[in-house]
């Protein structure tokens, strides 16, 4: 897998994105002498986040992702029409997506949105609205770490509905789609771990999820030769012993794997959305409001994207 471009959907004007985006550009990490970086959003509002964040170069503003140069950053306006916000961000998502449809050597970067105005309850996340932009069926969040990454079999769904939407099908296509990312991306098998549902894997019902679906998902998935052990009580799974022996750990619910995974690392994690038909990622955290503009922020996710690409 080779990546020459990366497109940068600015996403949420009123966000932290632009803030640590600019702090890894000016470090000397930067990957903008390897890369071609092209940003998509609103020139007035970027300029402005630079200025700001005290980022001195020019941006170079193109049409075309062929136009892009190497060692410069790159734009393509977005225009926000009477400060309508969401259908700035839908512009803009979609301009990436129209790109990224026709070039095969771009990854995506997205910022944080606000979820309840710019998703509108249509979508869980913004996982679910690219696959349904780009087609996808199966799209699977992986939250990224080059020590251990988690993946949530449910996304952002309410705990109330988290036990109908379990089932053996949506387990056993999740698992393959992180195996065989691994092995095409970083080149090896990965060691997954299965989390349970229920508190130590028990249930008072005769038959819980564990013994009705994850087993049997987990003997369906071993005799496809993939690597997975479970499942396992996730209330003392992220010990420093199964941390250091495992790659993924697969949960049932989105705050089941990303809390733990948080409490490590911080914001030293991606998102990672597998299952399109490009390489999408976001920092793990939203826009986060009540730091806007204060320049104090933990860039340690754009850092960690950055770090991703290079290793591809």
């Amino acid at each position: 897998m080779s990546i020459d471009k990366l497109l940068i959907v600015t996403a949420e004007p009123k966000s932290i994105f632009l803030e640590i985006l600019f702090k890894y550009l000016k470090s000397k990490d930067t990957i903008i002498k390897k890369k071609k970086i092209i940003l998509i959003g609103n020139k007035k509002i970027i300029e402005r986040e630079a200025k700001i964040n005290n980022y001195k170069n020019k941006l170079y503003q193109i049409n075309e992702v062929e136009n892009a140069l190497r060692n410069k950053l790159n734009l393509i306006d977005i225009k926000v029409k009477k400060k309508n916000y969401r259908e700035y961000i839908s512009e803009s998502f979609k301009k990436s997506i129209s790109i990224l449809k026709k070039n095969k050597d771009i990854a995506l970067i997205n910022g944080p949105v606000e979820k309840k105005t710019f998703l509108n309850k249509r979508f869980l996340g913004v996982t679910e609205y690219l696959a349904e932009k780009t087609g996808s069926k199966n799209p699977v969040m992986l939250i990224y770490n080059k020590k251990i990454s988690v993946s949530p079999i449910t996304t952002h769904l309410p705990i109330r509905h988290v036990s109908k939407h379990i089932n053996k099908i949506k387990i056993v296509k999740n698992i393959r789609s992180i195996n065989n990312f691994y092995q095409k991306t970083f080149r090896h098998k990965p060691k997954i771990a299965v989390l349970g549902l229920n508190p130590h894997c028990e249930t008072v019902d005769k038959i819980g999820e564990e013994k009705k679906i994850i087993i049997p998902a987990i003997n369906k998935l071993r005799k496809e030769m993939i690597y997975l052990k479970g499942p396992f009580s996730a209330d003392t799974f992220f010990i420093k012993k199964n941390i250091d022996e495992y790659d993924v750990v697969v949960g049932m619910y989105h705050d089941q794997v990303l809390t733990p995974l948080k409490t490590l690392f911080n914001f030293n994690a991606i998102n990672i959305t597998i299952g399109l038909p490009f390489i999408r990622i976001s920092p793990d955290h939203g826009p986060n409001n009540e730091m806007y503009h204060k320049n104090i922020s933990d860039p340690s996710s754009i850092f960690c994207a950055m770090d991703f690409i290079n290793r591809i």
